[in-house]
């Protein structure tokens, strides 16, 4: 038979091939129709004619168009329904501002202010005329200011109001434009979530009918409140305010302040405790740093320098210690360090030995992961006000502030590097023989050596970065000159502190980079 196909001209390996590609194509074709489930001829024809091109396609899709943020979003394409959405919703907005919306009402508002403030100036007119005072001048310039003010107003309202036709035709062009971005796009957007059904079949695919009744009902909603609160603004009182009362605020207020006193009265021994800790750390940190002569602590500084980050960097750590003694911010420097030195010792003590029991534990990260996020987000601002009430003003306040803040990176990359070591290696250590204290100081810590040492340099970083804001509650230190710069608006000491935390940042940065390296 072979034989024959060649006597006859035909290439066995080229028949084979268009066997396959045809069977390719009808396979593509069956899982389009099972993916669109609506009109599939039409989606088989576009989106081969998408599929034949890397770059990006236009074709026209009308029901798209038409119904805009609903298709997309019955088609489960909430990542393009939500922006079309708000144009859309834009463009509604303006149409019914144009044609039906009190465009002057804001003006009107101003206006009946400004005549209450002038039927009383004419009352004091009239009385200053009635009794001949010296005010009378005064009183008739008031008078004509504010008469002309509000003519001026009126004017203007009544050109707002004119502005209504282009307003709505402005609305009307958004409103086209979106709809035939919307048609051009739709297919390709369609196409590429085919593509990603193909490999995942859990996407959602087709228009069910209870998506279908959530998208219109809620793009309607949408478009439908927005339209009311723009082009009827202050009628309806539940757009312009959300619903509360004030005795809701005021008993949450009285519980928090009753969990908070209980705390403080019953925590009062824990909190001593932690108070006596941190106080031995930032001791024994400030009697090396500042009680210690300048010149021992600033040729260790440089030496460390030296012998992580190479000569040049000791060379402007030497510079930078230069630049604090000479201005007189060394011992204030000191004591910076001293501070941020215990909250980062601190905060790496606490956080190395947490992230390497999460890593292993997935349930437990998952549990204090949202605590750390709570730590980096809330403004330090807030959670100073627990930390004042549990722990006083002063140092030990301002290192457990520091430490709340700047003591989440190390515990997240820690989890990170130990994660990250590959499970290969890992079984290759425990097929010799390994026990799990040999892996664990011998494989897991060594590959995931990096990750935490990026980890202990941005706590310091981050521990650094609270230096003023520390000092709000009694922290010493550079922090406090910023503070009283920025308090008596004295920009010269403020800038020449401010760049001495940045060197003091810049040194810490490159001997842990050059540890890192």
């Amino acid at each position: 038979m072979s034989e024959m196909n060649t006597n006859l001209g035909v290439n066995p390996l080229e028949d084979t091939s268009s066997d396959a590609a045809l069977a390719y194509a009808k396979n593509r074709r069956e899982n389009i129709r099972t993916f669109v489930r609506t009109n599939p001829e039409y989606y088989i024809a576009k989106f081969d004619k998408i599929g034949a091109s890397a770059r990006f396609t236009a074709t026209f899709n009308a029901m798209a168009g038409l119904f805009g943020p609903i298709w997309f979003g019955a088609r489960g394409l909430w990542s393009w329904a939500l922006p079309f959405l708000i144009l859309e919703a834009l463009a509604f907005v303006q149409i019914a501002r144009g044609l039906f919306g009190d465009l002057a009402a804001d003006a009107m508002v101003r206006i009946a202010s400004i005549e209450g403030t002038l039927a009383l100036r004419k009352q004091q007119l009239a009385s200053a005329i009635e009794n001949n005072s010296e005010k009378v001048d005064v009183y008739e310039r008031t008078v004509d200011s504010l008469e002309a003010n509000i003519g001026g107003i009126r004017a203007e309202a009544e050109a707002m109001a004119a502005e209504g036709p282009s307003i709505a035709l402005t609305g009307l062009v958004i409103l086209v434009v979106v709809k035939l971005v919307q048609s051009l796009v739709a297919n390709w957007a369609l196409e590429a979530r085919f593509s990603d059904w193909l490999s995942d079949r859990s996407i959602r695919s087709g228009m069910p009918k209870p998506q279908i009744i959530f998208s219109a009902v809620f793009m309607i909603l949408i478009v439908a409140i927005a339209m009311l609160h723009y082009s009827f603004p202050g009628r309806f009182s539940l757009l312009n305010s959300f619903p509360t009362k004030p005795e809701i605020r005021l008993v949450s207020i009285d519980r928090v302040e009753a969990f908070f006193n209980w705390a403080v009265l019953n925590g009062e021994a824990l909190f001593d405790a932690i108070t006596y800790f941190i106080r031995l750390v930032l001791d024994a940190l400030e009697l090396i740093f500042v009680s210690t002569p300048w010149i021992v602590v600033a040729s260790l500084i440089i030496l460390l320098t030296w012998l992580t980050a190479g000569v040049r960097m000791a060379i402007y750590s030497g510079a930078f210690l230069a630049y604090m003694g000479l201005l007189g911010f060394w011992d204030k420097a000191m004591t910076t360090l001293a501070l941020l030195g215990t909250a980062a010792c601190l905060s790496i003590i606490i956080g190395i030995p947490l992230g390497m029991f999460a890593a292993r534990r997935p349930r437990f990260y998952s549990f204090i992961q949202p605590i750390m996020d709570f730590m980096q987000t809330m403004p330090a601002f807030v959670f100073m006000i627990p930390v004042i009430a549990f722990f006083g003003t002063g140092k030990p306040a301002a290192v457990v502030t520091t430490m709340i803040f700047g003591g989440t990176p190390v515990v997240r990359l820690t989890v990170l590097g130990l994660r990250g070591v590959p499970e290969s290696v890992r079984e290759a250590a425990i097929s010799f023989g390994a026990n799990k204290w040999y892996l664990l100081t011998k494989v897991d810590l060594p590959l995931a050596g990096p990750s935490i040492r990026a980890g202990i340099n941005q706590t310091i970083m981050l521990s650094l970065a609270m230096v003023v804001v520390a000092s709000l509650i009694g922290a010493k230190g550079l922090g406090e000159d910023v503070l009283e710069a920025l308090q008596y608006a004295n920009v010269g000491q403020g800038i020449l502190a401010g760049f001495s935390i940045l060197f003091c940042a810049m040194i810490l940065d490159r001997i842990v980079q050059g540890g890192r390296k």
